[in-house]
């Protein structure tokens, strides 16, 4: 799914409708007692950031969602069935946190009390205007600081109809807004035809956070992950690391306003044969994660390329079809004078990934929460990413292109460097936010091209030695 924000994903006029969780629905939850499910580390530390930053004076929009078309006359009333049977599907969606002091308390929906209502906006002839509304719409209601925190919306027009969809980050990540347009449309085609959808149940994200904090609840300061991790950090100064190239930014100054980057970056022939060079290492990933070590030492100068790599954390297949924010991260360290060149950083990254990549199961919120470190957040981002996803096994995938679907994030502010890379069947594609600057622009340009001519040097050197095979691993 190509991955952009709501400017670039092909918004066209029509007729506006939008869906919420009802008012009656709204009525139930308040009076709902405690679910003793706890939230995920990673929700907490999400939800409080929003908070902190709030508190200083910022409202920094974080949403994230997707868009997709419906093709033909839509049937409303099998959309509504479709959403509300999607909602009822995915637990974390019906369930929501109020605060009990400075602690967080969980409350769930039953199913039975779940209903959507629908209000029909009116017609937009204008797409920027249409733009503004959805993201407007999508600011206030898919917020950290209340609930219900998403909201649905389609664009009627006679020959399709657009459906976007924003949610509060807590309830997803990137690889559950990737599977909506699947999911959705059998949901949607199984209410026009008075039919059973063909989806299998589903395990519940809330469930997952209840044993991912009681596992992470075990640990103390002295556990040796909590001791690398302190290491880590010390090593970065005392914070978690920054993209190293100049952004720019000044320090101590108010949090940025952010850009985005989006396009594709090499084509489907070129990045299949960077990873047929890169497999005998680990993939992809770890090539994505050698060049980038590379290119930022030739533009920042740093000898050390260090960063937290996003995993999913879906260890368990029963989590693989459930909405959720399933992802944690794992610091590597890549020494330039040990990775002079790609092989060599392929093999140094391919370490780093080995030695570290279990510590992305125990959540760093609870990490830096035994740290004792004074990690109050002033960022929505702790720290910045290079992601890497194969998203061409993703259900659906095929049909992306047809349906129009879009991965959206929201830029808004922030100090940090966000980067995804996802491997679709036409290519590579690349998303970056980074702070509004000068010098963030120029260096991020000019790393992704690099990164693109990085690729496109590895690919040619893989197909040469396809023509005279030895070898690769050495």
């Amino acid at each position: 799914m190509r991955i952009t924000d709501i400017q670039r994903c092909e918004v066209r006029p029509g007729r506006l409708v939008e869906w919420a969780l009802s008012p009656a629905t709204v009525a139930a939850a308040a009076d709902l007692p405690e679910d003793p499910r706890p939230p995920a580390y990673l929700q907490e530390s999400h939800i409080r950031t929003a908070q902190s930053v709030h508190e200083d004076g910022l409202f920094v929009p974080t949403w994230i969602g997707t868009a997709f078309d419906i093709p033909g006359t839509v049937d409303l009333d099998a959309l509504q069935d479709a959403l509300r049977g999607w909602t009822l599907r995915h637990e974390t969606l019906r369930s929501g946190f109020r605060w009990d002091g400075d602690v967080m308390r969980r409350f769930t929906l039953d199913t039975e009390a779940v209903s959507l209502h629908r209000e029909d906006i009116g017609d937009f002839p204008d797409a920027e205007q249409l733009v503004e509304h959805l993201q407007n719409r999508f600011d206030t209601v898919a917020n950290a600081l209340r609930w219900p925190n998403f909201l649905y919306a389609a664009v009627i027009r006679d020959d399709c109809t657009s459906v976007y969809i924003a949610f509060d980050h807590s309830n997803v990540d990137s690889y559950s807004i990737q599977r909506i347009p699947a999911e959705m449309s059998e949901l949607y085609a199984a209410a026009v035809e008075g039919r059973p959808a063909k989806q299998s149940p589903v395990s519940s994200y809330v469930d997952f956070c209840e044993i991912e904090r009681a596992d992470a609840d075990r640990i103390d300061s002295s556990h040796a992950i909590v001791g690398r991790w302190r290491e880590f950090i010390k090593r970065c100064n005392g914070k978690l690391p920054n993209f190293p190239v100049p952004l720019g930014l000044e320090p101590g100054g108010p949090l940025p306003t952010q850009k985005l980057m989006s396009e594709m970056l090499v084509d489907a022939d070129s990045v299949a044969a960077f990873e047929a060079y890169c497999r005998p290492f680990g993939g992809s990933l770890v090539g994505m994660l050698a060049a980038t070590s590379l290119i930022v030492n030739e533009i920042g100068g740093q000898p050390v390329y260090r960063a937290v790599v996003p995993f999913h954390t879906r260890v368990k297949s029963k989590w693989s079809d459930s909405v959720g924010w399933y992802v944690g991260g794992a610091p590597i360290e890549v020494p330039i004078d040990e990775a002079p060149d790609f092989l060599g950083a392929l093999k140094v990254v391919r370490a780093e990934l080995q030695a570290n990549r279990s510590l992305a199961r125990m959540p760093l919120a609870r990490v830096l929460r035994l740290l004792g470190s004074d990690f109050r957040p002033t960022s929505p981002d702790l720290y910045s990413i290079v992601s890497f996803v194969d998203a061409r096994g993703i259900s659906g995938a095929e049909r992306w292109d047809e349906l129009a679907a879009y991965g959206l994030v929201r830029v808004s502010y922030g100090d940090q460097v966000c980067i995804w890379l996802n491997r679709l069947h036409e290519g590579l594609w690349f998303t970056c936010r980074y702070p509004d600057t000068d010098i963030a622009y120029k260096n991020m340009r000019l790393y992704t091209e690099r990164l693109g001519d990085v690729i496109l040097e590895v690919a040619r050197e893989q197909r040469a030695r396809e023509l005279a095979p030895h070898d690769l691993a050495g």
